[in-house]
């Protein structure tokens, strides 16, 4: 397996956001690149029309930036959903992270790079990092 790493929707939200310390070091990874699925573009969709309350060309924008440094995202298909129920019931995880894991198994990836898991968890091949674990939550 190589030495690849698989962005949440939380280090996106992150980097395109201000104000935050977290801005900064997400931006980075983005910009270091790295592998996403479609989930993580659905969620990320949902959080910066809902939260981050942008509009569609502000959405527009994002993604295509997201697109020019990290590529297509990885699809969802239904291999990497049967993966994940099993990731959810054997885990205890909440089914769209584990479908997050399981994209990122799919993709060959050894890291994943989340807030939304324990920093050193593994889980099959991959392990978290929590890039944001030295930052206070905001």
């Amino acid at each position: 397996m190589r030495d690849r790493r698989f962005l949440d929707t939380n280090v996106l939200v992150y980097a395109f956001g201000t104000g935050d310390p977290r801005c900064d070091a997400a931006e980075s990874l983005v910009a270091s690149g790295g592998i996403i699925g479609v989930q993580v573009l659905n969620e990320f969709t949902h959080v910066a029309r809902k939260k981050l309350q942008w509009s569609w060309d502000q959405l527009d924008g994002a993604l295509s930036v997201v697109e020019e440094l990290l590529g297509p995202p990885r699809p969802l298909t239904a291999a990497i959903h049967a993966r994940a129920v099993g990731h959810s019931r054997r885990h205890a995880l909440p089914f769209y992270d584990a479908l997050i894991v399981a994209a990122a198994e799919d993709a060959g990836c050894r890291w994943l790079i989340s807030e939304d898991f324990q920093h050193g968890q593994r889980i099959g091949p991959l392990t978290i990092e929590n890039p944001f674990r030295d930052f206070a939550s905001g």
